[in-house]
């Protein structure tokens, strides 16, 4: 009779060797199989313990996290999706990821997930509706939900996709969609009083995308506040959010002869600022220059940038809060907290106007 095979031997610490050497030609990822054999148990009874706790003994279930732990074992999302129907990721697309106003969006959506034991992954649309409806249909087979912030979609395409998977906008309306909203007016109006008391009475709006909801409810505030007040009010664009959209811009804004601009957003005040120092145009003796978001870098450009701020992080963990409710299958839990407050930071890019 021939003699029994040897056990294999262990590593140091106390995995064996075999198990060892299959991780290291795959790559370095266990397996349940891994576990399934450092424990003693069945694959099927550590994919019980991964994924639902609580349905086997305490005992061997700890025996199984602990041979997971030891061999560094983390789930593969995608396994987990085929047997869950869940991914455990939420999609945020925006329409330019070089765009600071993104920075604190992701920031936020990112704790949020990240709280709640989900993954955020980010896609960008480069401010293309076209690009921007290609990059949701790739990620709809592999996300739980997702979150458009700046997005370009008309009504209609954002609410065929809303009804697909749970989907959150930010800084877009739309009947019958879960959308996070900054109150428009409030800042707005704090930003047309402001230059008003600072004497101007001609003031243009340098717009944003043609296809910003934004952008557009921005002009109509301003509108209505400049009929109160009695200014003169001229809009320019649309131009791109960019900086180089605001250097573009100068020409039709010098053009226009008013004594104050409010751009779309801070890169294109900046861009403005730039455009206006080159042409020999003083800010703010000359023209007074206006932005939104409260971007980083609007305080470090000279002169510092008069803005109205946005709850942009905030808005992110709002957004990914509201996701999470609908996947939990509790719309009631959603944040509902109205609108999120805007206000105007000013600094010294705004002064008087010349006489």
């Amino acid at each position: 009779m021939a003699d029994a095979e040897p056990a294999p031997a262990p590593s140091p610490d106390g995995i064996p060797l075999a198990v060892m050497e299959r991780i290291r030609k795959r790559g370095g990822s266990a397996t349940i199989y891994d576990i399934a054999e450092l424990a003693g148990v069945s694959p099927s009874t550590v994919s019980r313990a991964l994924s639902t706790p609580g349905r086997i003994s305490q005992k061997t279930e700890a025996r199984i996290r602990d041979a997971a732990a030891r061999l560094n074992f983390r789930a593969n999302p995608m396994a987990r999706a085929l047997n869950t129907g869940r991914s455990h990721t939420i999609a945020l697309v925006v329409a330019d990821i070089t765009n600071p106003v993104v920075f604190g969006i992701v920031r936020g959506a990112e704790q949020a997930a990240s709280a709640a034991g989900y993954t955020l992954v980010v896609a960008e649309s480069q401010e293309s509706d076209v690009a921007e409806a290609e990059t949701i249909e790739r990620l709809l087979p592999s996300v739980d939900g997702l979150i458009l912030a700046t997005t370009r979609l008309g009504d209609d395409a954002l609410a065929a996709v809303a009804a697909r998977k749970p989907m959150v906008l930010i800084n877009r309306a739309v009947t019958g969609v879960d959308s996070i909203l900054p109150d428009v007016d409030h800042g707005v109006g704090q930003l047309m009083t402001h230059l008003s008391g600072l004497g101007h009475r001609s003031i243009a709006y340098v717009s944003g995308p043609e296809t910003s909801w934004i952008s557009g409810r921005r002009w109509e505030r301003m509108l209505e506040h400049a009929e109160g007040l009695g200014i003169a009010l001229v809009e320019i664009g649309p131009v791109a959010p960019t900086i180089e959209g605001g250097r573009d811009a100068i020409r039709r804004v010098r053009a226009a002869r008013v004594s104050a601009v409010v751009a779309f957003n801070d890169l294109i005040a900046i861009g403005l600022m730039q455009a206006a120092a080159e042409s020999g145009v003083i800010v703010p003796r000359d023209l007074s220059v206006t932005g939104f978001d409260d971007i980083f870098g609007s305080e470090l450009v000279v002169p510092a940038l008069t803005t109205v701020r946005s709850q942009l992080e905030l808005a992110g963990r709002r957004a990914a809060d509201n996701v999470l409710a609908h996947l939990a299958a509790d719309p009631a839990a959603a944040v509902d907290g109205g609108l999120l407050q805007t206000e105007l930071v000013i600094r010294a890019s705004t002064g008087a106007a010349s006489s």
